[in-house]
């Protein structure tokens, strides 16, 4: 990734950021809509939800275990097939349930992303680490464009 002006941007300043998107997906979800609308080819706006609660609670735990010293466990695998598995793992539970784990899943996040023990964060098997900083634009950019498509997808509904 090319350095970007938001990589100097102090963490506090990109958790905030990232803070206030996941907020609005959440709210996003709190609407009366048909959640089972396709935005994608494959995914209903629940599966993009589940697929963010997935890679959100990996981000977490990462971050989390780092914080408490202990060895990450990132995901594994093909990059499509950890998605397919995103949605799969996910498409049981409920809408409500799913926005209790990002909600969480974010809390970790703000507590631990700040701590002294974490440089490099793994992101899954066979990529490279990210920084705490590019970590949270990678992050915050991935839920503003799946917010982006189901805000455009039921605008134009």
């Amino acid at each position: 990734m090319a350095p970007t002006k938001d990589m100097f941007s102090p963490i506090n300043v990109l958790v905030d950021e990232l803070n206030t998107t996941v907020s609005k997906f959440i709210s996003f979800f709190e609407n009366d809509f048909n959640f089972s609308v396709m935005i994608y080819d494959k995914w209903s706006a629940k599966d993009v939800l589940g697929h963010i609660v997935f890679w959100h609670e990996s981000f977490a735990k990462n971050v989390t275990d780092l914080a408490l010293h202990i060895k990450p466990s990132p995901l594994r695998g093909k990059l499509s097939k950890v998605n397919e598995l995103s949605v799969d793992s996910t498409r049981n539970v409920t809408i409500s349930e799913l926005l209790n784990r990002l909600s969480h899943a974010q809390s970790l996040i703000e507590t631990h992303i700040t701590s002294n023990s974490i440089s490099l964060i793994p992101y899954k098997i066979g990529s490279r680490p990210y920084s705490a900083q590019e970590h949270l634009m990678v992050v915050n950019r991935h839920i503003q464009k799946h917010l982006f498509h189901l805000t455009k997808k039921y605008q134009n509904a």
